[in-house]
């Protein structure tokens, strides 16, 4: 038994620590942090696919079996439970819980508790919980407060490593709250929880507010030392980022991550910022970038073509974009797991190469002598893209495009080449049309739809788009969710967020393959190998990132000196 796991190697902190690093374990208690956020929720649900869940929820309210140390690829420390122990090949888990867990009306946390989520979320929760939790061939109590996880072998007779840490991330529901309550359906009144925190508010689709548990059970763990230190915690729901952001000059709003460079430069000019009463910093990590992109859904013509998917995408001048309404201060996304060590680069090595020659012939042979780089201008508009352009229209020649009438028409057929691009946000309209009007040159009518964020969702999960623009968050050790993410089991299952519908039998050995790593060295030539076949699969149009997380704060608000690997953690900081 032990008080952690590491996905390889050992974790960080040994079994009497009492903090970790990033932590102030004197941080100052009390007050409030007041946060905005764009769109609208209806449901205190996170664990169905139905509804739009509202921010905090989880784990400020509902905890977790075992808590992710930031500052560590992939660690998890026991918080439900209190020790942890797991079969050499990880064919099994035990998670033993803390006797002085205890629900928010004081009832203790039970391994019925356990079990009943496990049994729940496998049958009712959202495609991920099904999936992994389908992987358990049996679920029992081996004692009082112990439940034990049997797991199906792989194909080969081996065991998946990354399931032990998949079951420590298991949210747990009170079984006795949910008793005669339809989990299937969306919910504002707040499940009962066991976290420091419990709604003291709530107001559909406008804010939530979350009050400090006086009496919290884990407030003296090591996990929480130093974390949860405001007392109330409010987030306020906006039309638009740009109201949003008049909110936080007004000193209506607290704390504010800026993912616009525009604005970063030019917006923040107020006479709070002047006086010093709005602070600003980039704070630096080392995490894995989000990968934003247009995503190009090949359940739907014509992006079930590779070839279309590759002229569609060298339409987009990044560089003119970047320079012209970012003042440059975009990176682009060149990998699936961009600014990190696990990017593929140049050359496969000898390594990578023995992982991906089993699927030759069916990936791209490009695969085999380079790493994808998306196209790139000189950054002075029109005139740059021009070569760019006419590489695409020898692509989309190739694939049966011809130009008749000004139109782009797909042979015989004369199918123009038409679609819809689908945005939540409306501050990206600009980038959707000026991609836009560069595939008009080439005979390719867009248009660009902004829907309201409920109806965006529930297009997003039924996968009724041609194109939108979303996002992929991967973490420094990647495992299972990459399937959700690329698999071929994901791209028709609601809710998935496969949504370009990748179905590669590469991707899927690729990606399965991750959580059979032996070290740390073999999971980044892994997931090397699976960033060289999804890059040349051509899936996505990739946009940029920003390095550093830039935010700006009320000058009431303090943050430790270390910042996390992962990034800033806000449950770290406090109010002076």
């Amino acid at each position: 038994m032990s008080h952690a796991i590491a996905m390889h190697g050992e974790p960080k902190y040994g079994p009497d620590f009492t903090a970790f690093g990033y932590a102030n374990p004197i941080a100052p208690k009390g007050g409030t942090i007041r946060h905005a956020v764009v769109g609208t929720f209806d449901s205190l649900n996170p664990w169905i696919v139905r509804g739009k869940t509202a921010i905090g929820f989880t784990p400020q309210v509902i905890e977790t079996l075992m808590t992710r140390s930031w500052d560590e690829p992939f660690s998890l420390y026991g918080l439900l439970a209190e020790t942890i122990e797991v079969a050499d090949d990880r064919s099994w888990v035990v998670f033993k819980l803390r006797p002085q867990a205890r629900w928010h009306d004081g009832t203790p946390v039970t391994a019925d508790d356990v079990l009943f989520t496990f049994e729940t979320l496998k049958t009712n929760g959202r495609p991920g919980y099904r999936a992994y939790y389908g992987r358990v061939t049996k679920a029992e109590k081996t004692g009082g407060r112990s439940v034990r996880f049997a797991f199906q072998p792989l194909p080969d007779g081996r065991f998946d490593r990354e399931l032990p840490l998949i079951m420590g991330l298991m949210p747990v529901l009170s079984s006795a709250w949910w008793q005669g309550r339809q989990f299937e359906s969306t919910t504002l009144i707040p499940p009962m929880g066991s976290g420091p925190y419990r709604v003291a508010a709530v107001e559909a689709g406008r804010s939530i507010t979350y009050q400090k548990v006086d009496d919290y059970w884990g407030r003296d763990l090591a996990v929480t030392r130093g974390l949860h230190n405001v007392d109330t915690i409010r987030y306020d729901w906006y039309r638009d980022d740009g109201v949003a952001l008049e909110a936080f000059h007004a000193g209506l709003v607290d704390f504010r991550r800026e993912g616009d460079p525009a604005r970063w430069a030019t917006a923040y000019d107020s006479p709070a910022v002047r006086d010093g009463r709005i602070r600003r910093e980039i704070l630096p990590h080392g995490r894995p970038e989000a990968v934003r992109a247009f995503m190009l859904n090949t359940r739907r013509f014509p992006f079930d073509d590779r070839r279309v998917r590759e002229a569609v995408g060298l339409a987009f001048d990044f560089d003119w974009i970047n320079r012209s309404l970012f003042s440059s201060a975009y990176r682009r996304v060149d990998s699936y797991f961009p600014n990190s060590e696990l990017a593929a680069r140049g050359e496969p090595p000898a390594a990578e190469l023995a992982l991906l020659e089993p699927f030759r012939g069916q990936v791209p042979d490009d695969v085999f002598s380079d790493v994808y780089v998306p196209p790139a201008t000189d950054g002075s508009g029109p005139a740059g893209l021009r070569p760019k352009l006419r590489r695409a229209m020898d692509v989309l020649a190739a694939a049966g495009w011809v130009v008749r009438d000004g139109r782009l028409v797909h042979g015989a057929s004369e199918r123009a080449f038409a679609f819809e691009v689908l945005l939540n946000n409306p501050s990206d309209e600009r980038l959707a049309l000026e991609w836009a009007r560069a595939l008009k040159r080439m005979g390719i009518a867009v248009r660009v739809r902004t829907v309201d964020t409920a109806q965006y969702q529930e297009r997003i999960d039924t996968f009724d788009f041609d194109v939108t623009l979303n996002r992929w968050v991967s973490t420094l050790s990647p495992g299972n969710e990459q399937l959700l993410y690329y698999g071929s089991a994901a791209a028709e299952q609601e809710g998935s967020r496969n949504y370009p519908g990748i179905r590669s039998p590469a991707v899927d050995a690729l990606a399965a393959g991750l959580a059979d790593a032996k070290d740390r060295a073999d999971l980044v030539t892994r997931a090397r190998a699976l960033d060289r076949v999804l890059g040349w699969g051509a899936y996505m149009v990739p946009l940029g990132y920003l390095p550093g997380d830039r935010v700006a704060y009320a000058a009431k608000l303090r943050h430790p000196e270390i910042i996390p690997v992962y990034g800033l953690m806000i449950e770290t900081w406090w109010v002076e």
